[in-house]
């Protein structure tokens, strides 16, 4: 009997650990691993065999029309590209390239990813006339993207996903979208042709240089985010956390060292006016160099999708901080600081502007915030 119970109670220990095991393993699967080999991508064919090495280097050659390039490499693979990547043209909704995956190092050489927008844009961007393929490339991987040209993007030029990341070196050039067309009547051929758009945790944006038309940076949601010594001129909207839509955080924002030209808005944050369960908080704005600003040098409104009008109390934003030395100039028609908040409880925490000088344009107005250190 004592015999039989030792017996009972090993088997019981041994199918005890066998579970244990095999529960350890199945939380914790096996990274994507690439054997030592170099795999070349020179067509849309080659991405399932390239994508078993290590090593990948990507050809410079045409993207089928209405197809993506959806790479995704091995766990710390080194990926370079050595020529110009031309995205085929038709109408549909994309994205045009998506790169996923952990510890990627993904060097572009300088060169393009030309999305050949002239023959998509038609002054309507995204949200009308004919359907243009969107983003240009998203990127949904961990580790770092560096020098590469995303050119003529059809809407947005980089969408952000992954965490982890960090993006250097990069140009967004759609100065190309800034005149009109035949399309377009009196306005810009390109419209919504953001630069970077951040959803994502853990991201660096920085020595980028975007000229486009809207938003140079617009982060949607995310936790941790730098976007520092940018460039970004032409006629876009500047450097913008929002519009923030109902039940997302932003939290941890450094906006660090950038210089900001000949835009319409400089500094900005827009939430929706009837948004809620959102929050931004802890927002730093620190050696920014603002000038030429043809609207809005900063604005943080809560009345969006309209512009200084009714704004809503759903969204909460919270310590909103100018430090060190930011400079803003505006044209004599803008708005050199404008702030419209819902209620002192929707803007709320510390606001020291201490750090902020705005000069020019028609004057500036503080609404239901509790800004210090600056006066309108």
């Amino acid at each position: 009997m004592l015999t039989s119970s030792l017996t009972l109670a090993v088997l019981l220990v041994c199918a005890s650990a066998t579970l244990a095991l095999h529960k350890n393993t199945t939380l914790n699967a096996p990274r994507k691993i690439g054997k030592r080999c170099t795999g070349e991508i020179q067509s849309l064919s080659d991405v399932a065999a390239a994508e078993e090495c290590d090593t990948i280097v990507i050809g410079g050659f045409t993207v089928t029309a209405g197809e993506t390039f959806l790479l995704n490499p091995p766990d710390g693979a080194q990926v370079t590209l050595t020529g110009e990547l031309t995205f085929g043209f038709q109408n549909w909704e994309g994205p045009l390239m998506e790169i996923t995956g952990n510890d990627i190092t993904f060097d572009g050489g300088g060169h393009d990813l030309n999305g050949q927008g002239t023959l998509y844009w038609d002054g309507q961007g995204i949200n009308g006339g004919v359907t243009k393929p969107d983003p240009l490339l998203r990127i949904n991987m961990g580790g770092t993207f560096s020098n590469v040209q995303v050119v003529n993007s059809p809407g947005r030029a980089v969408a952000i996903g992954g965490s982890s990341l960090t993006v250097s070196g990069v140009i967004v050039n759609n100065a190309a979208g800034t005149a009109p067309n035949s399309l377009s009547g009196d306005d810009p051929a390109g419209a919504n042709t953001d630069g970077f758009d951040v959803s994502a945790d853990d991201v660096t944006i920085t020595g980028c240089t975007v000229n486009n038309q809207d938003d140079c940076l617009a982060i949607n949601k995310g936790t941790s985010i730098t976007f520092s010594n940018n460039v970004c001129e032409g006629i876009g909207h500047g450097i913008s956390i929002g519009s923030i839509t109902s039940d997302v955080t932003v939290s941890g924002v450094t906006i660090s060292g950038n210089t900001v030209t000949g835009t319409v808005n400089g500094l900005r944050i827009k939430t929706d006016a009837t948004a809620t369960g959102s929050i931004v908080e802890n927002v730093v704005y620190e050696n920014n160099k603002v000038s030429g600003i043809t609207e809005f040098g900063v604005i943080i409104d809560q009345s969006y999708p309209d512009t200084l009008g009714t704004p809503g109390t759903g969204v909460v934003i919270e310590n909103v901080n100018f430090d060190d030395s930011n400079t803003v100039s505006v044209e004599s028609d803008a708005n050199a600081v404008e702030v419209n908040c819902g209620s002192t409880s929707s803007c709320t925490g510390t606001w020291d502007w201490s750090g902020l000088s705005a000069s020019g344009g028609k004057g500036s107005t503080i609404k239901n915030a509790p800004v210090t250190g600056f006066s309108a």
